[in-house]
């Protein structure tokens, strides 16, 4: 494969995982967790897209993307993932990158399957404009293609470079 996208643009850098969420129903709060078991077919174990995501098993956004949001919202505030409704937060390596490739976080691997587009929920939560500032950050879809733990501070490193 003289022309894959890891030989033609290599991703050296080794992100973090910032921080874990778990949707356990539509409309229910997001539980902030330290650690999530992610399973093939499944994706987090105790998420409500847990068997029936297929390629949105698991949704990661870029954390320093928060700082841009709040500052797109006319900034003043802090963005707390769990309004995105987003499951990882990763920080030090851009998630946008990982379309389309696999990539480890801590024990699981994973597949960039496209991107995370805001829903009309941004503007309940974050308020007026609160989609808008979501366009273009909110991050990709994921499918889990090995299971394992995924733990805050883990590392997600591109799978094959």
């Amino acid at each position: 494969m003289a022309n894959s996208l890891e030989q033609r643009f290599p991703l050296p850098q080794i992100g973090l995982v910032a921080w874990i969420g778990l949707r356990p129903a539509r409309r229910e709060p997001v539980q902030v967790v330290e650690r999530a078991t992610a399973q093939p077919g499944i994706g987090l174990v105790g998420d409500r897209y847990r068997g029936s995501a297929g390629k949105r098993e698991v949704t990661l956004i870029q954390a320093e993307h928060l700082q841009v949001i709040a500052a797109l919202l006319g900034g003043g505030r802090e963005i707390d993932p769990a309004l995105l409704r987003r499951n990882i937060a990763v920080s030090g390596i851009n998630v946008l990158a990982l379309q389309r490739r696999r990539f480890r976080i801590g024990a699981a691997l994973l597949e960039g399957t496209g991107l995370a587009h805001p829903c009309s929920r941004m503007e309940e939560a974050l308020g007026p404009g609160g989609w808008n500032a979501m366009r273009g950050h909110g991050g990709i879809t994921a499918r889990v293609l090995g299971a394992g733990e995924i733990r805050v501070r883990d590392a997600v490193v591109l799978f094959g470079d």
